[in-house]
């Protein structure tokens, strides 16, 4: 079987208490445990900017954002849909930043080849991760298996080695954090599946070949800037229901896992709702 076969089934992770507990120990003070507690629990007594959840773009070298407007709708409908209080402009951070602790979500996008960053940089993506950061990885290319898929294979395997992307499997939380979906759609449809690599119980990565931040995008006037193909503003509704399930998974884990059928367990035992 393939490496990119094999399947992410997700559920039983840390528990988030831990899940802070950890990233807090091991990354003293730094941001990424700051920037999940705020998005949480704590997120009433904070204030001012630092407090919101924000996206972070990934700006590598020879690497250019295909799609510069997707996030920020993206934070847009978060706010509208959820209870997460986003900043509405995403950051665009280097590995090598002294900030890059502040995002726990961060989003690598492309269309196109790119040269493998420094080793040092590449560690610090890695102690990211480890510490319980979330990557987003979006082709753009329009296709499966370019230029772009091949850089972001070197770069996981030299980031997470030996930890290769798997199928995320169809019973996964990650399907059911929000929306309860089927299949992960984007501009395209060029793969079937989801992948993601696994630490801790938890996917830390997610990698979609489908161009999901080209449905996102939206120019200034408030047009679709690309068309959504084959299934056009349904397929557009559920790449943004993707989305939102990815957001919504990377803050609060496999919560969902329990609760998703409390509904059903309810009215089989006749309690009081």
């Amino acid at each position: 079987m393939a490496a990119r076969d094999r399947v992410v089934t997700g559920g039983g992770g840390p528990s988030r208490r831990r899940f802070l507990h950890e990233a807090g120990r091991l990354v003293a003070g730094s941001a990424v445990a700051s920037s999940l507690t705020l998005a949480g629990a704590r997120r009433a007594l904070a204030i001012g900017e630092r407090s919101l959840f924000r996206f972070a773009r990934l700006a590598l070298p020879g690497l250019p954002d295909p799609r510069p407007t997707a996030l920020r709708r993206l934070a847009w409908e978060v706010v509208r849909r959820t209870s997460v209080s986003t900043a509405s402009d995403p950051a665009d951070i280097r590995l090598s930043d002294a900030n890059l602790f502040r995002y726990p979500f961060l989003v690598l996008s492309g269309d196109r080849r790119f040269p493998l960053p420094p080793e040092n940089d590449i560690a610090r993506l890695r102690r990211h991760i480890t510490y319980g950061g979330f990557l987003l990885i979006d082709s753009c290319e329009g296709r499966a298996g370019g230029g772009f898929d091949e850089s972001v294979r070197r770069l996981l395997a030299q980031t997470l080695p030996g930890e290769l992307p798997m199928r995320v499997s169809e019973t996964h939380v990650l399907w059911k954090s929000f929306y309860v979906l089927r299949g992960a759609p984007g501009r395209i449809i060029a793969s079937p599946l989801l992948e993601g690599v696994e630490r801790d119980r938890r996917l830390a990565v997610v990698y979609t070949q489908n161009d999901l931040s080209g449905a996102l995008a939206r120019d200034g006037f408030g047009r679709w800037e690309h068309e959504v193909v084959p299934g056009g503003e349904d397929q557009r509704e559920e790449a943004f229901r993707l989305a939102i399930n990815l957001v919504m998974y990377a803050l609060c884990l496999d919560y969902k896992t329990e609760q998703a059928h409390i509904d059903y367990i309810l009215r089989t035992r006749r309690l009081p709702r």
